[in-house]
């Protein structure tokens, strides 16, 4: 027998053995089942908080941003909006608290179209999990960052003085609260994430949209001593509810209506851009 005709037979008569190897190789057990849609997003969220161990000075809106807003607005234009720096941060705090939070909501949106411009998305479509377990997971993470932020504004509030009168319990729901409406405006920046084709065009349009959003309402002065027209404007934005209601938690005599506005209003939102945040998403 020839050489060829050795190897051949070689060949065919390894063939069925290796096959039989490597099915037990690779079935060696049962397969695993698939993960449920609250693991599967509890993990996207865990990616989420990895990043910030990785990246760490992506923390720099929750940590520095914050306390710089509080400290320059408290200081400097708290003698000439309140008489006195003391009487203005009882006003502000629970406003900077809101602001603080809220920017970074736009930081979802950049988060998902950098994701997107990178193919990342692409692999977790291929993943056999809940098809939008990666955007539920984005957000419930970028809601540990929320708590922070909330946390180091009003633990510095506190230093500096604030008083708050609704003690320890108005101080959590204070923040449950701002945390909570976050949650539901993180959406619609989620949408815009992918909508828009690059990480800086969603960062400039919404920081752009939420901007005035934030300035015209009753974060830094009372709205009592706008113009009419303003003032108006101030009093529908839905920003106003926001500070008003945690204003009022904080101080102890919140009214039931004013924070199931702002829940009401944090509901409308997700019902609202999640939907369309995830039919963009299989678009994509």
């Amino acid at each position: 027998m020839s050489d060829v005709a050795r190897k051949e037979e070689a060949v065919t008569t390894g063939l069925p053995i290796l096959e039989e190897r490597l099915h037990a190789a690779l079935a060696s057990g049962a397969r695993p089942p698939h993960p449920g849609r609250l693991s599967a997003a509890i993990t996207f969220g865990w990616r989420g908080m990895l990043k910030i161990k990785h990246v760490p000075e992506q923390m720099i809106d929750v940590t520095i941003t914050p306390v710089l807003f509080l400290l320059m607005f408290t200081y400097l234009f708290g003698g000439a909006v309140a008489g006195s720096t003391g009487e203005y941060l009882q006003y502000i705090l629970p406003g900077i608290l809101a602001q603080s939070v809220l920017f970074t909501c736009v930081y979802s949106g950049v988060a998902l179209n950098t994701d997107v411009t990178k193919g990342v998305t692409d692999r977790f479509r291929s993943l056999p999990i809940w098809r939008p377990a990666p955007l539920v997971g984005a957000v419930l993470g970028d809601s540990a960052r929320y708590l922070i932020a909330a946390v180091i504004v009003t633990v510095l509030g506190l230093v500096m003085g604030f008083d708050a009168e609704g003690g320890v319990a108005g101080i959590v729901a204070g923040i449950v609260l701002v945390v909570v409406f976050a949650f539901g405006l993180s959406w619609a920046f989620t949408a815009l994430g992918l909508t828009l084709r690059t990480p800086s065009a969603v960062l400039n349009a919404g920081f752009m949209a939420l901007f005035p959003l934030l300035f015209l309402s009753n974060i830094f002065v009372d709205p009592s001593t706008l113009p009419g027209w303003l003032e108006w404007f101030v009093g529908v934005n839905p920003m106003s509810h926001l500070v008003t209601a945690t204003r009022d938690l904080m101080a102890g005599d919140a009214a039931a209506e004013d924070v199931l506005l702002v829940l009401g209003e944090a509901a409308a939102l997700t019902a609202i851009f999640a939907p369309l945040t995830v039919r963009l998403y299989r678009a994509v």
